[in-house]
């Protein structure tokens, strides 16, 4: 006989006679199977403590199909008497029958996949995620439009596509108006809050949203505070009539008057993949 399976043999039928039989007669569950319970502590475990001729037949002992008889039976004495010692449900095993450390057995708790560079917002907790994911459909309710473009965030990025969802939700535009949000932002400024750029400047255009104060957006203080243009972005979105049944480029270019209007089309796809990831985050 395989010395381990031995070992296995010889402690369940002591752990058995010694813990388990009294839990079980004691517990009012298991007294409503008494036949599985009595003829389990009390004939088949004494049995293999004490027979000679199990001891005695290795081969029979060896083979797979009686192995894994045995260590079912055991398994499940041991889980039903394990909840009888404890008093509730099985959560760990005992290090009594394999001589190792005790495992505790726990569900996997379920995480949504962060952001590329592995930034939670700062009062993020996983329990308010799960729930509040926005879907595909809803995020992009008919489809994208023509082809896609896409580009790798670093952390500022993030942390700007962060306030600008936060904003959304400040404004009620929902997850659909933070996709036009961040896609607007994407084409933009690729998502960075840029002061003046000097001889690079287009015209007198400042932050996430490129404003111009020339326009009556703002101050140029007010159009790097990402809040401040984050927020006077929506309000200009929910000045659109419709612009919840506009395609996206269509509502962005409402608001922003870009020289040029289908631009923002090709940033949907990833600003989505961005609110989906996000939205549960910000409150």
């Amino acid at each position: 006989m395989n010395p381990i399976f031995g070992r296995w043999l010889a402690a369940i039928a002591e752990t058995a006679v010694t813990r388990w039989r009294p839990a079980i007669a004691q517990n009012r569950a298991l007294r409503r199977i008494p036949a599985v319970a009595e003829t389990a502590t009390t004939r088949w475990l004494p049995a293999v403590a004490q027979s000679r001729a199990a001891r005695s037949l290795p081969v029979l002992a060896e083979m797979p199909i009686v192995r894994r008889s045995a260590l079912a039976v055991a398994g499940l004495t041991c889980a039903a008497a394990c909840s009888a010692v404890g008093g509730g449900p099985v959560g760990t095993t005992t290090a009594a029958v394999t001589g190792g450390p005790v495992t505790q057995l726990t569900q996997p708790a379920a995480h949504p996949q962060l952001p590329d560079d592995g930034v939670r917002d700062a009062g993020s907790e996983a329990t308010r995620e799960s729930d509040d994911t926005p879907s595909r459909e809803t995020l992009v309710p008919y489809g994208v439009q023509g082809n896609q473009a896409r580009i790798t965030l670093d952390r500022d990025q993030w942390d700007n596509a962060r306030e600008i969802v936060r904003v959304a939700r400040e404004e009620g535009v929902g997850p659909r108006g933070a996709v036009i949000g961040v896609a607007t932002s994407l084409q933009e400024s690729k998502l960075r809050n840029l002061g003046h750029l000097g001889a690079y400047n287009d015209h007198d255009s400042l932050g996430l949203f490129q404003q111009r104060p020339s326009t009556g957006w703002g101050a140029p203080h007010q159009l790097t505070d990402r809040h401040y243009s984050a927020t006077a972005f929506f309000r200009g979105l929910k000045r659109v009539h419709g612009w919840q049944d506009m395609p996206l480029t269509d509502a962005a270019q409402a608001v922003q008057v870009s020289a040029y209007p289908f631009a923002y089309a090709q940033w949907e796809d990833q600003a989505a993949d961005i609110v989906q990831q996000v939205w549960p985050r910000v409150h």
